[in-house]
């Protein structure tokens, strides 16, 4: 039994009947929002942080009829019997343990996850457990990158999306985004989570433009002591992590006012291997091409040659490829992952808090954007400072640091690797060369070979029958075509993934930055932040907030990601302001107000506002309405960019560009007949400069507890976008009319670049979320969404929902089961089905995603006393090998064993 040491109630909860700790109750200060949860020994400590007594504490747990403790001062230890309530009578037995505060008083969709689904989520983190979650879309392009997005326009770059840890914005400086949980904090130290869905930016700035992904730590204070996992698992799995926490008084005070927590967590697997060698969606052949054909996750082979228009002197030549390199050859799939979290909390009163936090991350991942990327020895660094009085005003400042270490584009560095010997160019000209040599003859003197006399389409008919009837020796003609050139420009087993050769001209591209002829790039980038938040109700007619913050970004890529080579520094800056009233009118409504103005410094000031209401029925039935809007500043990418994957330049837009022509027009160019070639017109365009995007949304919801065991939450929204951002692809040419048809057209350079959508584009959807409460321990539960993206447009830049139309889980679950002598079981078992969906990446990378099902199973068993729980788990038990990104790899089974242990 704990003691009592000035503010802070310490106490157990047990069942009345047994006498057996109760794990997961809550214990609020009843009136407030201020509560904890007990431990595995049914221990509780809350700081009551200046409250009055005599306090009425309210326990209250799933099975259990609620109880009111009156506690008349902090001195006594605190010890509460809960009676079981077999009828589960009452909302708040069902739902209301399970609700966090932003889910329970939200207008917006709030979906949580709190300690104790944490605990028991059978996916093998509890980051990959948010996937089951409704209306969230979890996609996993490797084990150490996973995306959270919600409601539609997913990418494996979540730009629309922001995640915070503790207030604080959890993204890269450099490469503009979230790297899941990459940098975040350890499954140990997460007290909740709560996902926002939809436009939030007037809650929580520009970031937050289709959702937030909101996390929140443990304070050392009500959470000490030491907890410490090991969990081993298939794929090579180890993860270790260890937090300890613990509170002091120092400086004569009678209260805990000083306290520490530290954290450390390591990571290491086998990642998966992105080894899809399906002809990509640009290929023009198919696998049985015997001059190759454009591979997913084979780079290096995107650009086809052919013969030149000429079938008779190139007979059974066709369409050929360059080789290309697998990924597998280029990837470090040693995925590794540390991270160290510290923080230091001084209370200078008992409601006023003094906090410096430091957090370090680093690691080797792979990451998918345009292309696929190495993340080798990747670190970041995170300072925060922040005082705070609860409830009522902060004030934070942090800096986030990033070095990419030793990463490198995996993509560019196939390219790099082939063209460090002869150029694409060169080596189809050698290729077609050397085909006149030794397929040719072969092919010419095949029986029923027909006349060269022939006209060319009777000719190519009788051709391909001949081919048709010898494809082993074509191949074997297109292989040993392809080894001459190969040898002809360097060592025989230069591009052999796995000689002496390969691995030396790896290492050679791969140290080397882009301007020095390799696939590096370098990322030292910071943004620095600092907000505040004044919460007060000087009038009695409402609680008002408001606040404001400033963000400076100082990207460093040294020319290999954005226009800042050597002379040239980039910086850009945002700030914003905010004000909110929110009232309530009785017990049942509640309206809301908030407004917010934004400036980015290339961008004009930009207004988001948000209203709601919130009225309940009564203690079971509860409607939302909200109309809110959203405003998303263009990234640094989609301003700064300079970054060539190969195929296309990539370009940031700040100043627009003029004289482009499409692919299209190319090829018909192209297609044309000598003469139409001579007075061809090229039908030139021009991209205005990239604007900000903005969205608004209209959301309706209803929850409801039926047959005192059922709870029901829908919800249904519609958004309009204005301004999309998304890409358009143009490229600028050298024309010269005057050198006749053949050579007019002797150059072309193709760009993506950053750019608005003209037309409006709308999407909508609905979720449905049930959980059923039965025989106390147990829960079964389902939830559906259907997303849609109505607008059918001809603009350029269509947008890329990347969103499956429909989705639902369902899940059993059960915890502290009694079978025989074993007081202390649980289980998870979870279904989820994902419709199939276009998924639009780069051009390397767009293709269909086919629907798939998973299917995530735990068992747990706790020793309550020890504060042991152990956790036998599997993500994807059935083993369905799946894409979850195209380009990605299949994703397959994960089970896992892990051990964790607490002591207060």
């Amino acid at each position: 039994m704990y003691g009592i040491h000035a503010q802070v109630l310490k106490g157990t909860i047990y069942d009345g009947k047994t006498n057996e700790p109760i794990i997961g109750a809550n214990v609020i200060i009843k009136g407030t929002t201020q509560g904890t949860t007990t431990d595995f020994d049914g221990n509780f400590q809350l700081n009551a942080k200046g409250a009055s007594f005599p306090l009425t504490l309210q326990v209250t747990f799933i099975g259990y009829q609620a109880q009111d403790i009156t506690v008349s001062s902090a001195s006594s230890p605190i010890s509460v019997k809960l009676a079981e309530d077999t009828e589960m009578l009452g909302e708040v037995s069902v739902v209301e343990q399970r609700l966090s505060a932003k889910q329970r008083e939200s207008a917006l969709t709030v979906e949580a996850m709190d300690a104790l689904a944490i605990k028991e989520t059978p996916a093998v983190s509890f980051y990959d457990g948010l996937g089951n979650l409704k209306g969230v879309d979890l996609t996993s392009a490797s084990i150490g990158f996973k995306v959270i997005n919600t409601r539609g326009f997913n990418s494996t770059s979540p730009v629309r999306s922001l995640q915070i840890i503790d207030g604080v914005d959890n993204q890269a400086p450099g490469l503009n985004f979230s790297l899941g949980n990459f940098l975040g904090a350890s499954e140990l130290d997460i007290q909740n989570v709560d996902i926002i869905a939809g436009a939030s930016t007037a809650f929580y700035g520009p970031g937050a433009f289709n959702g937030v992904i909101s996390m929140t730590t443990k304070n050392p204070f009500d959470y000490q002591g030491i907890s410490a996992s090991v969990k081993v698992g298939e794929r090579n799995l180890v993860e270790t992590a260890v937090r300890y926490a613990e509170a002091y008084k120092v400086f004569g005070k009678d209260y805990e006012n000083f306290a520490f927590k530290i954290n450390l967590y390591y990571l290491r697997a086998d990642d998966w291997e992105a080894d899809n060698l399906d002809p990509t969606d640009q290929s023009e052949e198919g696998i049985d091409n015997p001059g190759g054909y454009d591979a997913i996750n084979r780079y290096g082979d995107e650009t086809r040659f052919d013969d030149g228009g000429d079938i008779k002197t190139y007979p059974g030549l066709g369409n050929f490829y360059r080789t290309g390199i697998e990924e597998k050859d280029l990837v470090d799939y040693d995925t590794r992952n540390l991270k160290l979290g510290t923080s230091l909390h001084y209370r200078i009163k008992k409601d006023l808090e003094l906090i410096y936090a430091f957090n370090f991350g680093y690691g080797t991942t792979v990451y998918q954007g345009d292309n696929r990327y190495s993340l080798k020895d990747i670190q970041f660094y995170q300072n925060r400072i922040e005082l705070s009085k609860k409830d009522k005003w902060f004030v934070r400042a942090y800096s986030t640091n990033e070095d990419a270490g030793n990463s490198y584009d995996a993509y560019f560095t196939a390219l790099q690797m082939q063209n460090a010997y002869v150029d694409e160019g060169v080596w189809g000209s050698t290729y077609r060369n050397y085909w006149s040599f030794i397929g040719s003859p072969e092919v010419q003197n095949l029986p029923g070979y027909p006349s060269t006399s022939l006209p060319r389409d009777e000719f190519e008919k009788q051709l391909n029958i001949v081919l048709e009837e010898n494809a082993s020796l074509v191949q074997g003609l297109h292989d040993q075509t392809r080894e001459t050139v190969n040898v002809t420009y360097g060592p025989e087993d230069a591009l052999n993934p796995g000689s002496a050769s390969f691995d030396s001209l790896f290492t050679y591209i791969t140290e080397r930055s882009f301007s020095d002829g390799g696939s590096k790039f370098v990322d030292r980038s910071a943004l620095y932040h600092v907000q505040g938040q004044y919460n007060f109700d000087p009038t009695r007619i409402g609680d008002f907030k408001i606040g404001g913050n400033g963000r400076l970004y100082r990207p460093n890529s040294e020319g290999t990601i954005f226009r800042d080579t050597a002379g040239q520094t980039i910086s850009n800056y945002e700030f914003g302001a905010f004000g909110g009233w929110e009232k309530k009118f009785g017990e049942r409504l509640k309206l809301g107000l908030t407004a917010r103005v934004d400036k980015n410094e290339n961008f004009d000031f930009l207004s988001s506002q948000a209203v709601s209401m919130v009225y309940n029925f009564d203690n079971l039935n509860t409607l939302r309405v909200s109309f809110s809007s959203a405003i998303r500043n263009p990234t640094l990418q989609d301003q700064y960019l300079y970054y060539n994957v190969g195929r296309a330049i990539l370009l940031g837009n700040l100043e627009g560009y003029d004289s482009l022509v499409t692919q299209d027009d190319i090829e018909t160019f192209l297609g044309a007949d000598t003469e139409t070639r001579r007075n061809y017109e090229w039908g030139y365009y021009s991209v205005d400069p990239v604007r900000p995007e903005k969205v608004q949304t209209a959301e309706i919801g209803y929850r409801t507890t039926l047959w005192k065991r059922l709870f029901v939450d829908a919800n249904y929204y519609y958004s309009w976008y204005q301004d999309f951002i998304g890409f358009n692809v143009g490229l600028d040419i050298e024309d010269d009319p005057g050198a006749g048809p053949a050579d007019r057209l002797s150059g072309a350079q193709a760009y993506r670049i950053a750019a608005n959508a003209e037309d409006q584009v709308t999407t909508q959807g609905f979720s449905l979320g049930l959980n059923y409460y039965f025989w106390d321990y147990y829960m079964l539960a389902g939830n559906y969404t259907w997303n849609v993206l109505n607008t059918a447009t001809d603009d350029p830049i269509i947008p890329a929902f990347n969103t499956p139309e429909n989705k639902y889980n369902i899940s059993f679950s059960g915890r502290d089961i009694s079978v025989w002598k074993f007081k202390h079981l649980g289980f998870n078992i979870t279904y989820k089905w994902i419709q199939g969906f276009l998924f639009e990446g780069s051009p390397q990378f767009t293709g269909y995603i086919d629907s798939y099902d998973l299917l995530d199973a735990q068992v747990s068993y706790a020793f309550p006393k020890q504060g042991i729980n152990l956790k036998l788990g599997s993500s994807n038990l059935l083993n369905n090998k799946v894409f979850q990104v195209y380009g990605g790899p299949r994703v397959g089974r994960l089970t896992y064993f892990s051990i964790s242990y607490e002591l207060k």
